[in-house]
């Protein structure tokens, strides 16, 4: 445990800054997968979960959780996989 106020009130800061950043971390994961299962099954409103899913991403990356080049890696993975499931869908049926 440190002795100094000011590493005392950094380790305060840094332990509110973690909860935080780890309830946005799930809010992107958690939107993501939404926007996955929409598109698998062929829900009307994949377009409005995948648009959510990109905002969320995008105020992560504004917020410094995540990191500019991630979110970007991310939404495009995501985007990516999403228009593979639409396409595949499309020719199955």
């Amino acid at each position: 445990m440190a002795n100094i106020k000011s590493q005392i009130k950094r380790n305060r800061q840094n332990e509110r800054r973690r909860v935080s950043n780890k309830s946005v971390r799930s809010e992107v994961k958690t939107r993501t997968k939404s926007a996955l299962l929409a598109a698998e099954t062929g829900a009307e409103d994949s377009a409005e979960r995948l648009r959510e899913a990109v905002k969320r991403i995008d105020k992560a990356a504004a917020k410094g959780v995540i990191h500019a080049n991630q979110a970007s890696r991310r939404k495009s993975r995501l985007v990516r996989r999403i228009a593979l499931i639409t396409a595949g869908s499309g020719e199955e049926s």
